[in-house]
């Protein structure tokens, strides 16, 4: 993308050049400057392509594994993405094996977890980019005073040239390497998401293949393409009046793609363009119908400053219902029987939407994914990585970095090494 243009202006054809003049305004993206910026981009950031690798490698050592507990060690984007397409299936399909996820160094959630597992039928998904992830190290320390851990019950995915991949390859453990231009937030369709979605028995083929959907549809400039970058261009012609995002998911399986949202907006959109202006999108997650009860007020009669993304679920795949029973002193509340929890939460969808499309002062878009399955949550996954990528243009920032989080990493190191110096 040029930023920086030169103008050669004349009096006549000809004649002398009678003025140079140079500029680095930052206009507007036109489309088709846009699309051929990120046509040009898919050649070094790899979470585009992706959707193009081969998983027989994937898929052959998750019929290897034997274990019934699969815990995740890791953080951030080694788990969020992962977690997020685990919640969303996990209640439809017959999984065999459960994932565990590891996330943080809190001593009580840590103990609980691993308390609860048989260890001896438990294999170890260690996940960090960078392989010196303090959360994630602390974490696998303290596992090997639990357990013996070695290549029969441990799996390490990070970058090939990695200090945990050394520690791997010492103690003959397998690995799976992370790409080098494929950043965490955006790693769930690597080796990151795909390997530990695998051996529980879901089928990252399919996954693919869904990403792969909107990806074809945006680049081939079908129906996503004007989608995507009509939604980009309001969100960023109107951060200021509208900065924060909204996701209202209708359906509790949402609740960890509403976590992975809020690191894939804020992580990659919070920065500093190349004028050194602060820039930022302020995502934030809601779950339907719960946070009707929290939240909506706020939204009604707060400051217009938010925009709202709802999700719903067409088919449920459930025929939960609500009993033809009365109760007494609650007879008023009959008109509830026979009616199907599936038909009564879209429901509440779309009567918040249709009070918020009443005040005609708040932007809302509403997102209908099809069923429980890979392809849907893997779709609204990739929707939602090229958005960011898009709205990361228009702002000129890059969203693939994250400046703002490495100084606190740099300090807590600096404590942890006082500690030791006592």
């Amino acid at each position: 993308m040029v930023y920086c243009k030169i103008n050669h202006l004349h009096k006549k054809e000809g004649q002398r050049q009678t003025m140079k003049y140079e500029d680095n305004f930052h206009s507007i993206i036109k489309d088709h400057e846009l699309f051929e910026a990120l046509l040009k981009e898919r050649d070094s950031i790899g979470y585009y392509n992706l959707i193009h690798q081969d998983t027989s490698k994937f898929k052959a050592y998750a019929e290897t594994v034997k274990q019934s507990n699969i815990v995740i060690i890791g953080i951030g984007g080694s788990t969020l993405g992962t977690s997020a397409i685990y919640d969303f299936l996990k209640h439809s399909k017959k999984l065999s094996k459960q994932l565990i996820f590891l996330e943080t160094t809190d001593p009580l959630d840590v103990n609980a977890k691993l308390n609860s597992l048989n260890l001896e039928d438990t294999l170890f998904i260690v996940i960090s980019k960078s392989g010196t992830t303090v959360e994630t190290i602390s974490i696998f320390k303290y596992l090997h005073t639990l357990t013996a851990i070695d290549k029969n019950n441990c799996l390490i995915i990070t970058e090939h040239d990695s200090k945990l991949n050394t520690y791997a390859k010492k103690h003959d453990i397998q690995t799976f390497e992370i790409p080098k231009n494929v950043g965490g937030r955006f790693s769930v369709f690597s080796s990151v998401g795909l390997v530990p979605l695998a051996i529980v028995g879901i089928d990252i083929d399919t996954l693919l293949h869904g990403a792969k959907n909107i990806h074809d549809s945006f680049f081939n400039q079908e129906t996503y393409y004007n989608r995507l970058l009509n939604k980009a261009r309001f969100l960023i012609q109107y951060k200021y009046q509208f900065n924060i995002n909204i996701i209202f998911s209708y359906s509790s399986m949402l609740e960890g793609f509403n976590k992975w949202y809020i690191q894939l907006w804020g992580e990659s959109l919070g920065k500093r363009d190349i004028d050194n202006v602060e820039q930022g999108l302020t995502p934030l997650a809601l779950t339907g119908p719960v946070d009707q009860h929290s939240f909506l007020q706020l939204i009604i009669e707060g400051r217009k400053d938010k925009t709202i993304t709802f999700i719903k679920v067409d088919d449920f795949q459930s025929s939960l219902s609500i009993p033809d029973v009365t109760l007494e002193g609650l007879e008023e509340l009959d008109y509830l029987n026979n009616i199907r929890f599936s038909e009564l939460i879209n429901l509440q969808a779309d009567a918040t939407i249709e009070a918020l499309a009443d005040m005609k002062r708040i932007p809302c878009d509403i997102i209908y994914i099809k069923t429980i399955c890979e392809e849907s949550i893997a779709k609204l996954m990739y929707e939602y990585e090229l958005l960011t990528s898009i709205c990361a243009k228009l702002l000129y920032i890059n969203a693939y970095d994250q400046p703002g989080v490495e100084k606190g990493k740099i300090i807590l190191k600096n404590k942890l090494k006082h500690i030791k110096e006592r």
